[in-house]
């Protein structure tokens, strides 16, 4: 089984780099981006779980800082505890950590594992911008 989870790791890894070369995300925040007061980012973590542990020593300390973690705020949430109250997923959390993008407590987007910061921000912008009004680039 933990095979197969660092293989799953790798190909995700394979993956996000595809959807970031092909993309061409920007990495520029230099431009604050307007709030959305209904949009929240839920992280869905479990103990013991290494990948939520390195998003919290990589990603978390800035997050509040960026125009990201502004425009949409982040919540915790434990995988077995199900979504917090309010919160509707559009389907069943498997992994940890996944990401899942609400409005007004309704699912819109959802980002499942970690493979490190080269890949969270570009991904996490490009699923923003696609889903929401994010624009930090714009004057």
């Amino acid at each position: 089984m933990r095979d197969f989870l660092f293989h799953r790791r790798g190909v995700l890894a394979a993956i996000a780099a595809v959807a970031v070369a092909a993309g061409g995300v920007s990495a520029s925040t230099e431009a604050e981006a307007p709030v959305d007061e209904g949009l929240r980012l839920i992280m869905v973590e479990q103990p013991g779980c290494a990948y939520c542990a390195a998003w919290d020593d990589e990603i978390a300390p800035a997050y509040g800082r960026t125009d990201e973690g502004r425009y949409a705020p982040l919540a915790r949430a434990d995988l077995r505890m199900g979504p917090p109250d309010g919160v509707e997923y559009d389907r069943e959390v498997r992994f940890t950590p996944t990401f899942v993008l609400v409005r007004d407590g309704q699912e819109i987007a959802r980002m499942e594992g970690y493979v490190g910061q080269d890949f969270f921000w570009p991904l996490y912008r490009d699923m923003l911008e696609r889903n929401t009004a994010f624009q930090p680039d714009a004057p």
